[in-house]
């Protein structure tokens, strides 16, 4: 926690997303009690153009965690958090793999 003047305490954060293309990092200065909420609020107001080019459902719905821990956008944040949004699977890995196993079965010497 750092103080501020004044007295109150502060924290800071980092909040992050990755496309294939490119990866978003914001650095948030927030109050003591903020939550996970708040630094996304905090983020995407300080990503500016940047937010525009990403899609609006994504803060606001996209699911979140912390260092790859999912957790509630009402949780609270600690000093030094890295807070990732995730951005929704094209597949889900494990049907895909089954896809593949079976694919392999079916080809000839298999």
């Amino acid at each position: 926690m750092t103080a501020r003047a004044g007295g109150a305490a502060r924290k800071r954060c980092q909040v992050a997303y990755a496309t294939r293309e490119r990866q978003y990092l914001w650095s948030v200065e927030l109050p003591a009690a903020a939550t996970i909420a708040d630094a996304l609020s905090a983020a995407r107001r300080a990503a500016g153009g940047d937010a525009a080019a990403l899609d609006p459902a994504l803060w606001d719905e996209a699911p979140v965690g912390v260092f790859g821990e999912p957790r509630a956008r009402s949780a609270l944040c600690e000093d030094g958090d890295r807070i990732e949004l995730y951005r929704p699977l094209r597949a889900d890995p494990r049907a895909r793999r089954r896809e593949r196993v079976q694919r392999e079965r079916r080809r000839p010497g298999a």
